[in-house]
């Protein structure tokens, strides 16, 4: 327990200062890339406003992903001890098939934030959105799959032992009778 507590107090304040900087690097995209679209640099011949605003995304998505990363590791913890806590019996599958509900609803999440800043950078936007959008579905199938998978085992695990203590029962009362 106290090794679970030791992870909430590591991970909770590294979550917090990863989304911070995370909105730090979402109000500068905002900001500053508009304040730069006169300056073209040499060489490439790119506006100095989209080469910063793909920089702050970039590192936005980095922290992002620390986060999110953290946000998982601290589930699974508070996951544990929310089962504990109600006294049930601690299997795998059923917390694999929480966990993948999770990633689904993050998938669906991030598809739904990346999409619209993907289709708006030109020529190639439309076509960066379908692809992230397919790429969240097939995501979101798999996931889905993985979860009745699970689903369908732990209910023949379940039938295989009624179906056992039934013919047990079957076996003791012809015996007896």
């Amino acid at each position: 327990m106290k090794a679970k507590g030791e992870e909430i107090r590591r991970r909770f304040p590294r979550i917090v200062m990863n989304l911070i900087m995370t909105i730090i690097f979402w109000v500068i995209s905002i900001f500053i890339p508009p304040t730069l679209r006169s300056l073209i640099i040499p060489g490439i011949n790119t506006e100095a406003s989209f080469l910063v605003w793909i920089l702050t995304v970039v590192l936005m998505g980095i922290f992002l992903i620390r986060a999110l990363a953290d946000a998982l590791i601290l589930g699974d913890v508070l996951t544990d001890l929310l089962v504990r806590r109600l006294g049930i019996k601690e299997e795998r599958s059923p917390k694999r098939a929480a966990r993948e509900f999770a990633y689904i609803i993050i998938t669906v999440l991030v598809v739904t934030a990346v999409s619209p800043l993907l289709g708006s950078i030109q020529d190639v936007g439309y076509y960066l959105s379908t692809a992230i959008i397919y790429i969240g579905l097939g995501l979101t199938i798999i996931f889905i799959y993985d979860i009745g998978r699970i689903i369908y085992k732990i209910i023949e695990e379940k039938a295989d032992s009624f179906a056992d203590l039934l013919a047990q029962r079957a076996q003791k009362n012809k015996s007896s009778g």
